[in-house]
């Protein structure tokens, strides 16, 4: 028998944290139009820290909800309805995917400098690993560091570090050992800003245009010059040679975070969506009483519940253990596509109305375009998913395993 129950207590999780979001984070996003957002963040997290809605992944003992994976993700698929949900309850990429990795390789030292200030919501981080010479190719990296002393020397560029212009620490990551092998050779390093050593050369402008609040948010993408950088010897993470491993560790949780939000996105463009044909008549007919309108509900949809069983999918295997990189790939570029389909059926929907930024589907639709690059581009994970394809056959005489074939 396949269960799809979830358990009690984990439905009350998320109808706590869905009732959150509608009734303060959502109001609270047309409230910084005339509030400080320092002032509208800061009521947002006392309100949810007075519920028990703080940091949903990290083990209560670091004052975390300590959610397992399945209720994880059910609370991020609500969060993401609204730009504050996360960070209201101090859950916010890229920080999340970073205090896991510190959480999870940092010293008794590190967790005490660095991880509680952030677990607080009083500092922010950025993770510096991408440069233009190596772009999906992370082990094409030039930053290099040298150990001079008790401390390391970095010197290179880092680029698209998002939330760099906001962070009080950098986490980032450099070629150490030229001549280990190749996944081998690269450190982590831990870096308090500001830090001479570590320039923003500027916020790279995007599809999505700079704004006062998205810049507050963290919705920037740095270019950084790295010379002359020294970084104490403590303040190595993870050990030497560890970087490229704890890398993809850290980027599979932010994948499937994306993804979760994703799914929150599109479910309030599809309710918007049906708010305005339900309440929009042409020609002396509803739009919700066309057949070509219901079949684009349809296909949003259908969108969505796939997503969500991609997702509740990996979450399971995630509880139990199990392997599920050829998942996580495959659901990573199926949800950046997902989301893009439904808000843009949306947006269409919506007529000019749509078009205009008097909805955020605009904001969304551009915003969103970015899913089918960060954290590895969709030919890349398209690439990985059929090498596997192929192995599985080669091994087993057939491609199932690799295509969901053995769900459980």
């Amino acid at each position: 028998m396949i269960d799809f129950e979830i358990p009690q207590e984990t439905k009350a999780i998320r109808e706590k944290v869905r009732t959150f979001v509608q009734e303060h984070c959502i109001p609270a996003e047309a409230e910084l139009e005339n509030r400080a957002y320092e002032d509208v963040l800061a009521e947002l997290r006392s309100k949810a820290r007075s519920q028990g809605l703080w940091c949903p992944f990290i083990p209560e003992e670091y004052g975390g909800m300590g959610l397992r994976p399945l209720a994880n993700a059910l609370v991020q698929m609500e969060l993401g309805e609204s730009f504050l949900g996360a960070l209201s309850l101090n859950t916010q990429g890229p920080d999340d995917a970073t205090m896991l990795t510190l959480l999870e390789h940092g010293t008794d030292f590190q967790k005490e400098k660095f991880l509680k200030p952030l677990l607080e919501g009083q500092k922010r981080i950025c993770y510096s690993m991408t440069e233009k010479a190596a772009g999906a190719d992370a082990t094409g990296m030039q930053t290099r560091a040298i150990l001079d002393g008790d401390n390391w020397v970095l010197n290179g560029e880092k680029w698209f570090s998002s939330s760099a212009s906001v962070a009080d620490i950098a986490v980032v990551m450099a070629k150490t050992d030229p001549d280990a092998p190749r996944h081998q050779q690269y450190s982590t390093f831990i870096v308090e800003l500001p830090n001479p050593g570590y320039q923003i050369v500027r916020n790279i402008e995007t599809m999505t245009p700079h704004t006062p609040i998205g810049e507050k948010l963290g919705g920037t993408h740095s270019e950084i010059k790295i010379k002359d950088l020294m970084v104490p010897r403590e303040n190595i993470l993870g050990g030497q040679g560890k970087g490229f491993d704890m890398g993809q560790h850290r980027l599979a949780y932010g994948r499937l975070r994306h993804g979760m939000h994703n799914v929150a996105m599109a479910q309030r463009a599809l309710d918007l969506a049906a708010k305005h044909v339900t309440g929009r008549t042409t020609f002396g007919t509803r739009l919700a009483d066309r057949q070509g309108v219901q079949w684009m509900l349809a296909d949003c949809a259908s969108e969505l519940y796939m997503a969500r069983l991609m997702l509740l999918h990996i979450a399971y295997k995630a509880e139990k253990g199990m392997d599920m990189r050829q998942e996580n790939s495959i659901a990573k570029v199926f949800l950046a596509h997902m989301v893009h389909k439904v808000v843009d059926t949306a947006l269409q929907l919506h007529g000019a109305l749509g078009y205009s930024h008097d909805t955020p589907l605009a904001r969304w639709y551009t915003s969103i375009r970015s899913q089918r690059l960060v954290d590895g581009p969709d030919e890349v994970h398209r690439w990985r998913v059929g090498r596997n394809v192929v192995k599985a056959y080669e091994q087993f005489g057939t491609t199932a395993s690799a295509a969901g074939g053995d769900l459980l």
